[in-house]
């Protein structure tokens, strides 16, 4: 194996690596938001209401950190899957095939998506598992405000104020990176840019 053969084998390795690490991420992640959110809601119930309030701000930044980890693990499988084919070059057949499994099987790259959700053909269980944690993450966000709803009130126009005002900038500003970033393409755009200009040919 020569230097170049070997160096590719060793940052595929490493690819592979990343898309397991950022998978425990998310679900670390999820799961972080999961149990905060519900945490907050039963110290609501139990006498301190101002919890309800806290609720939002949790699941938008749990959305964003989770969004984060999509980010990560799309930027390594559009490299292992220009190594893939570097390799699969280099020895003269389709021996590497985990890219392919993994644009059939979990969600296509270089397709228009919501994050990780592909529609049509591109939809599987991988979509729809982030489809359901985005649904659970937004219902966790609207009930933590509808709750928190009163408090805010009762405290004053200047807090209800600064606090929807601020709330609403952040997921606005969280909502507009994020189809620029996803659904828009950016980010694979950036990558393919960089992966055919090293490799001769795109990534997926």
């Amino acid at each position: 194996m020569d230097d170049a053969t070997r160096l590719a084998a060793g940052q595929l390795a490493r690819m592979r690596g990343m898309t397991r690490m950022y998978h425990e991420r998310f679900f670390s992640d999820v799961r972080f938001t999961t149990i905060a959110g519900l945490a907050l809601l039963a110290a609501g119930w139990w006498g301190v209401p101002e919890a309800f309030l806290l609720v939002p701000v949790v699941a938008l930044m749990g959305a964003v950190a989770t969004a984060f980890d999509a980010s990560y693990l799309l930027f390594a499988r559009h490299y292992a899957a220009a190594l893939e084919q570097h390799l699969n070059g280099s020895v003269g057949r389709q021996v590497l095939v985990a890219s392919h499994l993994e644009d059939a099987y979990l969600f296509p790259l270089g397709r228009r998506k919501v994050v990780t959700v592909a529609w049509g053909g591109g939809f599987s269980w991988f979509g729809f598992v982030t489809v359901f944690l985005t649904f659970c993450g937004a219902a966790l966000f609207g009930f933590g405000l509808a709750l928190g709803w009163p408090v805010l009130t009762g405290h004053g126009r200047g807090w209800a104020v600064a606090y929807l005002g601020t709330l609403g900038a952040a997921l606005l500003g969280a909502l507009a990176a994020g189809v620029w970033w996803f659904p828009l393409g950016a980010g694979e755009r950036r990558l393919r840019a960089v992966l055919e200009a090293r490799f001769g040919e795109p990534s997926a």
